[in-house]
């Protein structure tokens, strides 16, 4: 039978008590930067490093959130973060960009990496190319049926996440365009929405 694992969003300290102790096997969070969870209070390095022990001596796994796509100005600054997680024991990160992913890949093999929704994973190909890449999981998007969902399990090997509730994607998982121009929930909006009513 496999594991089911209950994985739960947490933006602040309060939150990452309420889903451990309610609970959660795994959390998730973003930092104070390149978090997809940007309308979330966050947390900074020394809050990281104290959630994660909070989780780890309640047996609860971190995982960080850097699933943003990164500029090239950013990169170093992004994998510094990712290193820093990983020395502070983080349990995976889940990431978008895949320059990102591939250094990642390359220079912290012990740590997993989990393909973010934002990557748009909605088949069993996307869902083989990753694992042959080197991702330990991939969180498939909002949109996939559950026979389709039973379909990819039973043809790969790699780990799948779903979301179970909540979701404020309005166009399809990954493509955050209007839910961004709307409500500001992704890190930058889109310009490409600029010419959208002001009634929306």
């Amino acid at each position: 039978m496999n594991k089911i694992e209950l994985l739960a969003p947490v933006g602040d300290f309060e939150c990452l008590k309420a889903a451990v102790q309610n609970g959660a096997d795994a959390v998730y969070l973003g930092a104070s930067s390149f978090s997809a969870r940007a309308s979330a209070k966050n947390f900074d390095l020394d809050e990281l490093e104290n959630a994660i022990n909070y989780a780890h001596i309640r047996g609860v796994k971190v995982h960080l959130a850097l699933n943003t796509l990164i500029k090239n100005d950013e990169f170093e600054e992004a994998f510094s973060l990712a290193k820093r997680a990983y020395e502070l024991g983080v349990d995976a990160l889940i990431v978008q960009d895949y320059g990102l992913c591939s250094m990642l890949l390359k220079y912290l093999p012990k740590l997993p990496i989990h393909a973010s929704t934002q990557m748009s994973i909605h088949n069993l190909e996307g869902a083989k190319e990753l694992q042959t890449l080197g991702f330990s999981r991939v969180v498939l998007s909002r949109e996939c049926s559950l026979n389709e969902l039973e379909f990819i399990k039973s043809h790969t090997n790699i780990e799948l996440e779903v979301f179970i509730h909540g979701a404020l994607c309005i166009s399809y998982s990954g493509q955050c365009l209007l839910s961004s121009m709307i409500g500001g929930r992704s890190r930058k909006p889109w310009k490409m929405c600029s010419s959208l009513p002001s009634s929306l």
